[in-house]
């Protein structure tokens, strides 16, 4: 450490005392190997005497970097213990039952490499989003949204592609709407379903709360949707255009059918274009704000994720942008009896799965790269029950997907 001195000019200001080393004059011996007694024990007495004072001070001096360093650690080690229990206390929220979530992480990670092959290097993924009235109390609901998710943090992509809830699958050796494989079979039978429809593999799963959007879009100041047409629903009156929604009013346009002329096919987008709007405010949000939101996500939401998992891919997307493609699965409207079902476009489906696969925009008209194009496994819809000779089908149809009024 570098010492400072105080010049002073002689004489002008006092002086501290200065302790006055003795001076000893060297008293030589007529024998110079003889040792000079008396020098030794004035030497000795004096060292003495300055090394106890000097070790008094060490003892009462503290380095304040030393202190400084140690409130900082202590501190950094309190933050990251709140932090730890913070985050686990969130997984345990994000956590759904037990049984249920043991069986769909078997579901997530059952996937056959050689039939479920990832075509391209990526890290990209899928999610299936389910939402359901479970939440309010509702045993046994089925899910009112579904969902499929891919999403690419390396080219800061999401495509949501909504499923529509009747669609006709086999389920179980029988005619059944895709919804009630969440009903019937929980989250896992959900993944399965959906994974067989679009052929690719689900590796997250996630359940959302109706009642919690309430609670989610009104801790992100509302979001942005544009409504089609103008409508009453849910109490509320909505006009027609772009209109910022709080969450009782965001709740009532994504539950809305009967008012659109698209039906269902309409309210699967609205679900789209509030999930979108709440995409968008979380990754506007300042970091600061990243753990409040987590936290209201995970009073809405259920899945195999962890809020550390959640938190990092908001972060990585805030780092590399994105860009959210929306878009439905070629359906339309059809009857089994005096059953209404939603019928699948199959080709059209699988051209639509490999533009998502190769992440692409699904309204591109430009050709699908290799290895996408060729895939037999994309958009397979091996589960798929509705006639596969469906033209004649669709243009009787009541409603198909391309009767809705997309917003521009």
């Amino acid at each position: 450490m570098a010492k400072h001195f105080s010049h002073m000019d002689g004489g002008d200001a006092a002086a501290k005392p200065v302790t006055e080393i003795p001076v000893i004059e060297h008293a030589v011996s007529e024998d110079e190997d003889e040792p000079n007694l008396e020098l030794e024990a004035l030497k000795s007495s004096y060292d003495s005497e300055n090394l106890r004072r000097v070790r008094k001070k060490r003892k009462t001096r503290r380095n304040p970097l030393l202190i400084a360093l140690a409130i900082v650690g202590g501190g950094l080690l309190l933050l990251g213990g709140l932090f730890a229990y913070w985050l686990a206390t969130l997984d345990h929220s994000l956590k759904m039952d037990p049984a249920e979530q043991a069986a769909l992480v078997e579901e997530l990670t059952s996937h056959d490499d050689e039939v479920y092959e990832l075509l391209y290097d990526s890290n990209a993924f899928y999610v299936l989003i389910v939402g359901s009235d479970a939440r309010s109390g509702l045993a046994g609901a089925r899910g009112d949204v579904m969902m499929l998710c891919r999403v690419d943090p390396d080219a800061g992509t999401v495509h949501l592609v909504s499923i529509p809830r009747d669609t006709m699958i086999t389920l179980n050796g029988n005619t059944e709407k895709i919804n009630a494989a969440f009903a019937y079979g929980g989250a896992a039978s959900a993944v399965n379903a959906v994974s067989k429809l679009a052929g690719v593999p689900i590796t997250h799963f996630v359940e959302v709360g109706f009642e919690g959007v309430i609670d989610v879009v009104d801790y992100v100041g509302g979001v942005w949707v544009n409504v089609p047409e103008p409508f009453s629903g849910g109490g509320y009156y909505f006009d027609a255009g772009e209109q910022l929604l709080n969450g009782e009013q965001a709740l009532a346009y994504a539950r809305q059918r009967y008012a659109f002329s698209g039906g269902d096919f309409t309210r699967s987008q609205s679900q789209r274009q509030i999930v979108q709007g709440i995409i968008d405010k979380v990754l506007a949000a300042p970091p600061t704000e990243l753990p409040g939101l987590v936290s209201a996500l995970a009073r809405m939401i259920s899945t195999d994720m962890s809020a550390g998992d959640i938190a990092s891919l908001a972060l990585k997307f805030r780092e590399n942008g994105v860009k959210i493609y929306s878009t439905v699965a070629p359906s339309y409207t059809l009857w089994e009896g005096d059953i209404s079902y939603v019928g699948t476009m199959y080709n059209e489906w699988a051209e639509l799965m490999k533009r998502v696969d190769a992440g692409m925009d699904p309204a591109s008209t430009d050709p699908i790269p290799e290895p996408q194009a060729s895939s037999e496994t994309l958009g397979a819809a091996t589960n798929g029950a509705a006639p596969r000779d469906y033209y004649d089908l669709v243009d009787e149809a009541g409603l198909t997907t391309d009767d809705i009024d997309v917003p521009q």
